[in-house]
Protein backbone atom coordinates (compact mmCIF):
# COMPACT_ATOMS: atom_id res chain seq x y z
CA UNK A 1 0.00 0.00 0.00
CA UNK A 2 1.60 3.80 -0.59
CA UNK A 3 0.82 6.53 1.35
CA UNK A 4 0.25 10.27 0.87
CA UNK A 5 0.79 12.61 4.22
CA UNK A 6 -0.30 15.95 4.15
CA UNK A 7 -1.47 19.37 5.98
CA UNK A 8 1.93 20.04 7.94
CA UNK A 9 2.90 23.71 8.31
CA UNK A 10 4.06 26.70 10.28
CA UNK A 11 2.07 27.52 13.29
CA UNK A 12 2.14 29.41 16.30
CA UNK A 13 2.54 27.69 19.69
CA UNK A 14 -1.44 27.18 21.04
CA UNK A 15 -2.81 26.81 17.34
CA UNK A 16 -4.28 23.78 15.36
CA UNK A 17 -3.60 21.49 11.84
CA UNK A 18 -4.93 18.44 10.93
CA UNK A 19 -2.75 16.27 9.19
CA UNK A 20 -3.97 13.67 6.30
CA UNK A 21 -3.16 10.44 5.32
CA UNK A 22 -4.32 8.79 1.88
CA UNK A 23 -4.04 5.24 1.61
CA UNK A 24 -3.62 3.57 -2.13
CA UNK A 25 -5.79 0.64 -0.44
CA UNK A 26 -7.30 -0.80 3.42
CA UNK A 27 -5.42 -1.37 5.93
CA UNK A 28 -5.90 -2.70 8.83
CA UNK A 29 -4.80 0.11 11.00
CA UNK A 30 -2.64 3.05 10.81
CA UNK A 31 -0.49 5.12 12.67
CA UNK A 32 1.27 8.85 13.21
CA UNK A 33 4.99 8.87 14.29
CA UNK A 34 7.04 12.09 14.20
CA UNK A 35 11.21 13.05 14.27
CA UNK A 36 12.49 16.04 15.56
CA UNK A 37 15.41 16.95 14.60
CA UNK A 38 18.48 14.95 16.35
CA UNK A 39 15.73 12.58 17.61
CA UNK A 40 15.07 9.17 17.10
CA UNK A 41 11.20 8.63 15.09
CA UNK A 42 8.84 8.46 18.05
CA UNK A 43 5.23 6.78 17.77
CA UNK A 44 2.15 9.41 18.45
CA UNK A 45 -1.21 8.04 17.48
CA UNK A 46 -2.52 4.44 16.30
CA UNK A 47 -6.09 3.52 15.37
CA UNK A 48 -7.04 0.23 14.26
CA UNK A 49 -9.98 -1.58 12.25
CA UNK A 50 -12.58 -0.83 15.48
CA UNK A 51 -11.15 2.47 15.42
CA UNK A 52 -9.89 2.28 19.05
CA UNK A 53 -7.48 5.27 19.49
CA UNK A 54 -4.41 5.35 21.53
CA UNK A 55 -1.63 7.96 21.76
CA UNK A 56 1.62 9.32 23.51
CA UNK A 57 1.22 10.50 26.90
CA UNK A 58 3.06 13.45 25.17
CA UNK A 59 -0.53 14.00 23.03
CA UNK A 60 -2.77 12.59 24.85
CA UNK A 61 -5.75 15.32 25.37
CA UNK A 62 -4.52 17.31 22.27
CA UNK A 63 -4.15 15.30 18.79
CA UNK A 64 -6.98 13.37 18.02
CA UNK A 65 -6.32 10.60 15.53
CA UNK A 66 -9.46 8.70 13.54
CA UNK A 67 -9.79 7.52 10.27
CA UNK A 68 -12.05 6.95 7.02
CA UNK A 69 -12.15 3.71 5.90
CA UNK A 70 -14.88 4.80 2.92
CA UNK A 71 -11.81 6.99 1.89
CA UNK A 72 -8.92 4.79 2.99
CA UNK A 73 -7.56 8.18 4.78
CA UNK A 74 -6.57 8.66 8.60
CA UNK A 75 -6.03 12.08 10.02
CA UNK A 76 -4.20 13.83 12.91
CA UNK A 77 -6.38 16.85 14.21
CA UNK A 78 -3.76 18.80 16.41
CA UNK A 79 -4.57 21.29 18.98
CA UNK A 80 -2.80 23.23 21.57
CA UNK A 81 0.65 22.55 20.17
CA UNK A 82 3.61 23.28 21.33
CA UNK A 83 7.29 24.29 19.98
CA UNK A 84 7.97 20.46 21.34
CA UNK A 85 5.98 18.98 18.95
CA UNK A 86 8.20 20.50 16.18
CA UNK A 87 8.76 17.49 13.55
CA UNK A 88 8.41 15.53 10.37
CA UNK A 89 5.26 13.54 11.22
CA UNK A 90 5.14 10.02 9.52
CA UNK A 91 1.74 7.80 8.78
CA UNK A 92 2.87 4.42 8.42
CA UNK A 93 -0.06 1.22 7.88
CA UNK A 94 0.49 -1.32 10.58
CA UNK A 95 1.98 -4.77 10.04
CA UNK A 96 3.10 -3.41 6.62
CA UNK A 97 6.60 -1.60 5.58
CA UNK A 98 4.68 1.06 3.88
CA UNK A 99 5.63 4.68 5.42
CA UNK A 100 4.54 7.75 3.77
CA UNK A 101 6.81 10.78 2.60
CA UNK A 102 6.52 12.59 5.99
CA UNK A 103 4.84 16.33 6.01
CA UNK A 104 6.83 18.76 8.46
CA UNK A 105 5.11 20.53 11.43
CA UNK A 106 6.83 23.57 12.87
CA UNK A 107 5.44 25.10 16.18
CA UNK A 108 7.14 28.73 16.40
CA UNK A 109 6.52 32.46 17.30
Amino acid sequence: VQLQASGGGLVHPGGSLRLSCAASGSTKGMAWYRAAPGNEREWVASIFSRDVPAYADSVKGRFTISRDTAKNTVYLQMNNLKPEDTAVYYCYAIGTDSWGQGTQVTVSS
